[in-house]
């Protein structure tokens, strides 16, 4: 039997920027990316905690340092300056996610480590 479990998060991060003409996807500070073990493209969930908003859509690294950035039409529903959580999953075995820990991450406001 496998579980799901939490593999990586971003823990309450500042939007940056919001770009609604994009094929879609959200870009992430590569610093951001690496330690919370994110691969780009990976599937990630958007859970806004500014205004509730849930959403799945999938990593691209970015050089601009501290960037949070929301493309395609999951910018209708995050805005800058808005809080969120980039959480993915993983699925293992439960002997396996016994001793599993997740990567978190808790930026500042300037989305710095």
């Amino acid at each position: 039997m496998k579980i799901k479990l939490l593999k990586s998060k971003i823990h309450r991060a500042t939007v940056t920027d919001a770009c609604l003409d994009y094929e879609g996807s959200i870009s992430i500070d590569q610093t951001l990316l690496k330690a919370s073990n994110i691969l780009p493209y990976e599937s990630v969930q958007v859970l806004n905690v500014t205004n509730g908003n849930r959403l799945e859509t999938y990593a691209l690294p970015s050089n601009k340092k501290g960037e949070i950035c929301i493309n395609g039409a999951a910018a209708h529903l995050v805005n800058p300056k808005d809080i969120v959580i980039i959480v993915s999953y993983v699925h293992m075995a439960v002997d396996e996610a016994k001793s599993f820990k997740p990567a978190l991450v808790y930026p500042n406001k300037a989305n710095e480590i």
